[in-house]
């Protein structure tokens, strides 16, 4: 089975720091809540920060977690309301279809892959000084660039992304000659700079990072299944690839 979880973090907490400003703590918290062979299973996770003093962090697992650890080291363990729910995966496994839209979000890490890189780390110089010929992977620094890295990508990754709807003209207006490409429903709703260190030592890891919100369209229900389970990019362990979706009316 598959449980999506859902964790409020409460920021002000000095476990919280921690894990909010290092995306492998959050890791290591994460797999924390693994009953068994926690290492090997497979899990994404996602940390929504649209409201900085009540962040959530979402996560997909393959087993039922027990998120306590994080409740009383991170969260609110004496306040009310809901400090974490665990749902079940299948019902909505159970709706993906060809043709079928959702509404989605994804915090995802846009690179490319080069052997010439404009400005090589000293790792990157090395690298090329002893002759390797494997490609660097370069993260995409720019809006445009991210955006146009996931448009290029979505039919790989088992859907489409359809038209913006737009309002018909208004009538008496003269039709332009040539019509305007239609954009795409899908926008960038943030856009971070992470950089943290391994074990607390060597040079720090970096990386870019985009979260996409908009509309979808499956396209082989196959491919999306495995993608949704499995994630989508690279620098899935630090909290990049899990797909969320939410219904849309008319769409069952």
């Amino acid at each position: 089975m598959t449980y999506l979880s859902r964790i409020r973090i409460n920021p002000l907490r000095a476990e919280s720091r921690k894990l909010l400003a290092n995306p492998r703590a959050m890791r290591g918290a994460i797999i924390g809540g693994i009953p068994d062979q926690p290492t090997q299973e497979r899990l994404l996770w996602r940390l929504d920060a649209d409201n900085p003093r009540r962040p959530m962090l979402y996560v997909l697992t393959e087993s039922k977690p027990d998120w306590t650890h994080i409740i009383e080291n991170a969260g609110w363990p004496e306040a009310d309301g809901d400090h974490a729910s665990i749902a079940d995966y299948t019902p909505l496994i159970t709706r993906i279809a060809l043709g079928r839209q959702f509404a989605f979000r994804l915090t995802a890490n846009p690179v490319q892959n080069t052997t010439t890189p404009t400005k090589p780390t000293s790792i990157q110089t090395e690298r090329t000084a002893r002759g390797e010929r494997r490609g660097h992977r370069i993260g995409h620094r720019t809006a445009a660039h991210q955006l146009a890295w996931f448009l290029d990508r979505t039919q790989r990754w088992g859907f489409q992304i359809p038209p913006t709807r737009t309002d018909p003209p208004v009538p008496g207006l003269p039709d332009p000659t040539t019509p305007p490409e239609p954009a795409h429903d899908v926008r960038i709703t943030a856009r971070d700079r992470r950089s943290f260190n391994k074990n607390g030592r060597g040079k720090p890891v970096v990386i870019h990072t985009a979260t996409f919100e908009g509309r979808l369209q499956i396209t082989d229900p196959d491919l999306f299944t495995e993608h949704l389970l499995r994630g989508i990019g690279p620098a899935k362990a630090y909290g990049c690839g899990l797909l969320t979706l939410a219904p849309l009316p008319g769409n069952g």
